[in-house]
């Protein structure tokens, strides 16, 4: 009888021992759950490099860098990116720009987030010795997937930037979209397209712009703006009432993006002149 009372005590000790011993286990097994889940994921970085030459009627040559850091943690984004491109056309510089941004979003949702972002740019070509854009703004994901993701932003910034000798000051609306997909851990693309037009100056998309080298094939490409614009202008003006108080602004504004560039369509450089003709044609019809 004594040895069946020791046996049913020890059996009983038993099983608190177990109980004080699971109750001890979980605790660890929860912390470590929850330190593998709230665990912040590692930078995910990328970097890309081309080069391009020809030769031929003219010989050039394009160099381009680019990288991206990344990284995402419950509902917080960072994203990090540089680009810069240089180039020759026949041993004269054609491009010669860096620029750089830093984004933080915030999410409200799985899709929906707030943002601030910071632009830096400069470029040679342009004159622009620098120009900081910084501003707030919303985003959705309308793809969010492992491997793709793709999103539109919008929001109001402001401008700082330093064209030749003038510095200048205003306000802008970002408009911007990305997409981006990975093929694997080490190999992925991605793509993006910003608009940031001048919102408290809108004379700025009135004046023609100013063409530096005629014989440079992008910078030619001005000269298809304005005569562009004249007609785009034109059919505007066209469909308002003639009384409108935009009209003489139009008028005025189409009688100098034609000044500015419709006397180079004949004998101009072959850059621009193999194709501005049907720009003019455009331009010129009444």
């Amino acid at each position: 009888m004594k040895n069946q009372v020791i046996t049913e005590n020890s059996k009983t000790c038993a099983k608190w021992l177990a109980l004080l011993a699971a109750c001890a286990v979980v605790p660890q097994l929860k912390a470590q759950t929850s330190t593998t889940t709230n665990a912040v994921p590692k930078w995910d970085v990328s970097a890309g490099a081309g080069l391009t030459a020809t030769a031929g009627n003219s010989d050039t040559v394009m160099a381009t860098i680019n990288g991206r850091a990344d990284k995402k943690w419950n509902v917080h984004e960072l994203h990090f990116g540089i680009d810069g491109t240089y180039g020759e056309q026949d041993s004269k510089t054609s491009n010669e720009s860096l620029g750089g941004f830093a984004q933080y979003n915030y999410l409200f949702t799985e899709r929906f987030y707030g943002y601030v972002r910071l632009d830096a740019l400069h470029d040679a070509i342009a004159d622009v010795e620098y120009r900081f854009t910084l501003g707030p703004g919303v985003g959705y994901y309308l793809i969010k997937e492992a491997q793709t993701t793709f999103n539109v932003e919008g929001g109001p910034g402001v401008v700082f930037e330093k064209q030749g000798h003038d510095e200048h000051n205003y306000f802008t609306l970002r408009l911007a979209e990305k997409f981006e997909h990975k093929f694997n851990d080490r190999v992925k693309i991605w793509e993006s397209v910003e608009f940031l037009p001048q919102i408290d100056k809108i004379e700025r998309l009135m004046q023609p712009a100013q063409v530096s080298d005629r014989t440079d094939p992008k910078i030619a490409h001005l000269d298809g703006l304005n005569l562009s614009r004249a007609w785009c202008m034109k059919h505007i003006a066209r469909h308002l009432p003639t009384a409108h108080p935009a009209q003489p602004a139009l008028t005025g504004a189409i009688e100098r993006h034609l000044k500015a560039s419709v006397d180079h369509v004949v004998g101009s450089h072959y850059s621009g002149g193999h194709w501005l003709a049907s720009f003019a044609l455009l331009a010129l019809e009444n």
